[in-house]
């Protein structure tokens, strides 16, 4: 059987070609019983638009970019859901750019600069310089930044100076005074990712609110990984004066600290209290008290407000802001 066509359609509803490509593009200019009358004929004939047909229809692609670094951290996964919920019930695909190294970055900031390619860029912790937020803006490319910043593009981010505040003030209320950070790394960070900065800014608040004194031994920073974080508690714990409670940058970097109190039979958290950053799925199995960052609703709310701006070229950039929360489960106590 031959494939129907929109010609096939018009035919159907006695209409022309013009008026179903306008009911297809939900043009407002036709009228209610018209619309009515076309969508009929689309269902009785089964008709499918060919995306193609309707790409060129619109002249735009119908597609958006999604660029982010080491995309397949539990954090990144999260981001991602929240942003396929919003586009997968929109009429946009999206395609997925990883960065690992500044290089590959700077080349899909050049090379997708160009609305012949996309619709519009969701960029996740990779903030753009003036130089290429100039060559976004003069491309016509509505561009939204997620978990990073900058002034003239639309951007959501969470208050991470206040959750390393919260994380940090939550031990010291439960009488710590020993409270090491162990972080990624903050000066050799080739992205210079934010939150790392902003959560060891909240460290250091809450220490200094409650006349800490900040110890740097008590300051480790190392790759954003499992096995990283391990040695680093190791060499936390065996220190002659070691910490009472560690507040790690990630929850994954404080699955890493469990796993060297456990190997050093150190007990948790009688011994020593261990505070992560992101409450990722596991983290609710493991009774890991940490600090919830809304991972999914920013994804969420970075695609729909790219679409806006994608509907709206005209619009002012937002500012949105998202708050942590505390998650107090088993791996915080009193000090001893």
């Amino acid at each position: 059987m031959a494939s129907v066509t929109i010609r096939d359609v018009a035919k159907k509803a006695g209409v022309g070609v013009g008026t179903v490509s306008r009911v297809l593009n939900r043009n407002p200019a036709v009228r209610e019983t018209t619309r009515l009358k076309v969508l009929a004929a689309i269902e009785e004939l089964e008709f499918t638009p060919s995306p193609i047909a309707r790409r060129l229809s619109l002249g735009k692609t119908m597609t958006v970019a999604v660029i982010a670094p080491f995309f397949v951290r539990a954090s990144y996964v999260e981001r991602f859901r929240g942003l396929d919920k919003v586009l997968a019930e929109s009429e946009y695909d999206f395609v997925l750019y990883n960065v690992e190294t500044t290089v590959r970055r700077d080349r899909y900031f050049r090379e997708l600069a160009r609305n012949d390619r996309v619709d519009g860029l969701l960029i996740m912790s990779l903030a753009p310089t003036d130089h290429t937020v100039d060559t976004f803006i003069n491309a016509g490319i509505p561009t939204v930044l997620v978990d990073a910043t900058h002034p003239r593009l639309s951007h959501i981010i969470i208050d991470d100076l206040e959750g390393g505040y919260k994380a940090t003030k939550h031990l010291i209320d439960l009488g710590h005074r020993k409270i090491a950070y162990l972080s990624d790394h903050m000066h050799e960070n080739p992205f210079n990712f934010q939150p790392v900065i902003d959560r060891y800014n909240g460290y250091r608040k809450a220490l200094a609110e409650a006349d800490i004194p900040f110890c740097p031994e008590y300051h480790r920073q190392g790759e954003l990984s499992r096995r990283a974080a391990k040695q680093l508690a190791r060499d936390l714990l065996t220190l002659p004066d070691p910490p009472t409670a560690i507040f790690a940058y990630s929850d994954t970097q404080a699955f890493g600290v469990l796993r060297a109190a456990e190997e050093l039979g150190i007990r948790v958290p009688d011994d020593v209290s261990i505070i992560g950053y992101d409450d990722i799925e596991i983290t609710e199995y493991l009774h890991l008290t940490t600090i919830r960052q809304k991972l999914f609703q920013s994804g969420q709310r970075g695609a729909k407000l790219l679409l806006e701006e994608i509907n709206d070229p005209a619009a002012q950039p937002q500012k949105i802001v998202l708050p942590t929360e505390l998650i107090q489960r088993k791996t915080t106590a009193r000090v001893k």
